[in-house]
């Protein structure tokens, strides 16, 4: 399959900059589907190629870093063909059978992709490099390397600190273990089970504080024999018994409730607002930010609550609403790890003080979001500032002054978060590069400006 081309470290210093402004635009009207669930999306691929035959897709996110996660499968040896929009078929090799990738794996700006193909690897008897962009080289990756060197893997090659390029030699048998994520992480959890189907014997996670469990729901949903049980106050043991024969399974992906973030904080934040977001997934583990902006007076109604492709989604509509400041626990976290960025803004415009607590794992994203976060509500004249792993957010009332221009860094929640900021501001807001939205939300522009949204 082929892929749009995908600068690299290098060239991404040759590559002139997108900038972007958005500038107050008045009510957002009408209805958007936002894209297939990223999340959903990659485990797709992957589960498709760890089965045996067909594995039919509808509702695949096509973003860059689900297309990188794709051709990885190929490499890998399974067959990746696109249907039509949204439409994608795998053909799978099995557990056990994949082949050795003759070159490097690129896995762009994805974090998500790289690690749960580390777990693929890392399980079987091949020796893969792992490569990225230049905002993914600087990501760290041995929280995912140390579960698999215990179960036999072996690190030949990487960059310091545990960062790509990395060069994994998988286990040829590899070792089950108990593992105890040091993080509450979807991704150290995923990569130990993908690791898991070809082990001999019984994998477990114990997890302290339950994260997204889409990888055991897709599991399940191919066959795979996995247990899950409640663990002290808000954790979980999942229990994976190694070398089953994953049998193809239809999925329908749901929309992003991650990408739906950024149209349901744009219409609460812009006056006289009022849309309707369609089919977003509602999954208790990635409903947070729901939570939080509903504990923050957000005027959001959910209708027609209905099962697809196995995960329970909604509408909701949104209409603008006055909000307050909140307190938001740590142990909320892993509910809306992604969602920070964007819930500030919206606690920008909030009345009183908001603190949003424990984000230690927001330094550890495509950038450090913690400090990118706080750097662009300065630059739009938001009083804030970081405590500890505390983002501490003085809102304005409604009324945010606008008026900067904010570094991305290469990240696309950074990006798309500062604009939904200038679409209610008083001055517009100017992103100093775009390129990256097309990661998780290639849309992201063209919907907006449906809804009314002004971009230039």
């Amino acid at each position: 399959m082929s892929l749009p081309d995908f600068p690299s470290e290098a060239a991404l210093t040759e590559v002139a900059a997108k900038s972007l402004s958005a500038h107050v635009s008045g009510p957002l009207r009408g209805r958007l589907k936002p894209p297939g669930d990223k999340s959903i999306s990659h485990r797709a691929l992957i589960l498709g190629l760890l089965s045996i035959g067909e594995t039919e897709i509808e509702g695949l996110l096509e973003g860059d870093d689900v297309l990188h996660t794709a051709a990885a499968c190929g490499a890998l040896g399974a067959e990746v063909k696109r249907l039509g929009e949204g439409r994608w078929r795998v053909r799978g090799c099995g557990i056990g059978s994949l082949l050795a990738p003759r070159d490097p794996l690129d896995f762009g700006n994805s974090g998500t992709g790289m690690r749960l193909m580390m777990g693929v690897v890392g399980g079987h008897a091949m020796t893969a490099w792992f490569d990225g962009d230049a905002s993914l080289r600087k990501r760290p990756m041995r929280r995912i390397l140390d579960p698999l060197i215990l179960m036999g893997a072996e690190v030949l090659s990487e960059a310091e600190g545990g960062r790509c390029p990395i060069q994994l030699k998988g286990a040829s048998e590899p070792v089950p273990i108990v593992y105890r994520p040091p993080v509450a992480s979807a991704q150290i959890k995923s990569a130990v089970l993908l690791a898991g189907l070809n082990s001999p014997g019984r994998t477990t996670v114990i997890e302290t504080e339950a994260t997204r469990d889409h990888t055991e729901k897709m599991l399940k949903h191919f066959g795979a024999s996995i247990s899950v049980e409640p663990f002290e106050a808000h954790g979980r043991i999942i229990t994976l018994e190694g070398r089953p024969e994953l049998r193809p399974a239809p999925l329908i992906v749901p929309a992003d409730p991650s990408s739906a973030a950024f149209p349901l904080v744009a219409a609460t934040i812009a006056p006289g607002s009022d849309i309707v977001i369609e089919a977003v997934m509602m999954n208790p583990l990635r409903t947070g930010l729901l939570t939080t902006l509903l504990e923050m007076g957000a005027d959001i109604e959910i209708l027609d609550r209905r099962d697809e492709g196995g995960e329970e989604v909604a509408d909701l509509r949104v209409r603008a609403a006055a909000l307050r400041g909140v307190d938001v626990p740590a142990a909320r976290a892993p509910s809306m790890i992604d969602e920070y960025p964007i819930l500030a803004v919206a606690a920008a415009f909030a009345s009183g003080e908001s603190r949003l607590r424990g984000l230690h794992e927001l330094r550890v994203k495509e950038s450090d979001r913690l400090a990118a976060v706080a750097d662009g509500l300065r630059e739009a004249g938001v009083q804030t500032q970081i405590i500890g792993d505390d983002l501490i957010v003085e809102g304005c009332g409604g009324e945010v002054a606008g008026g900067g221009e904010v570094k991305t860094h290469l990240d696309h929640r950074i990006a798309m978060s500062f604009l939904c900021l200038g679409l209610a501001s008083r001055r517009p807001m100017v992103i100093d590069d775009s390129r990256m939205i097309a990661t998780s939300f290639p849309t992201f522009r063209a919907e907006m400006e449906r809804l009314g949204a002004r971009f230039a």
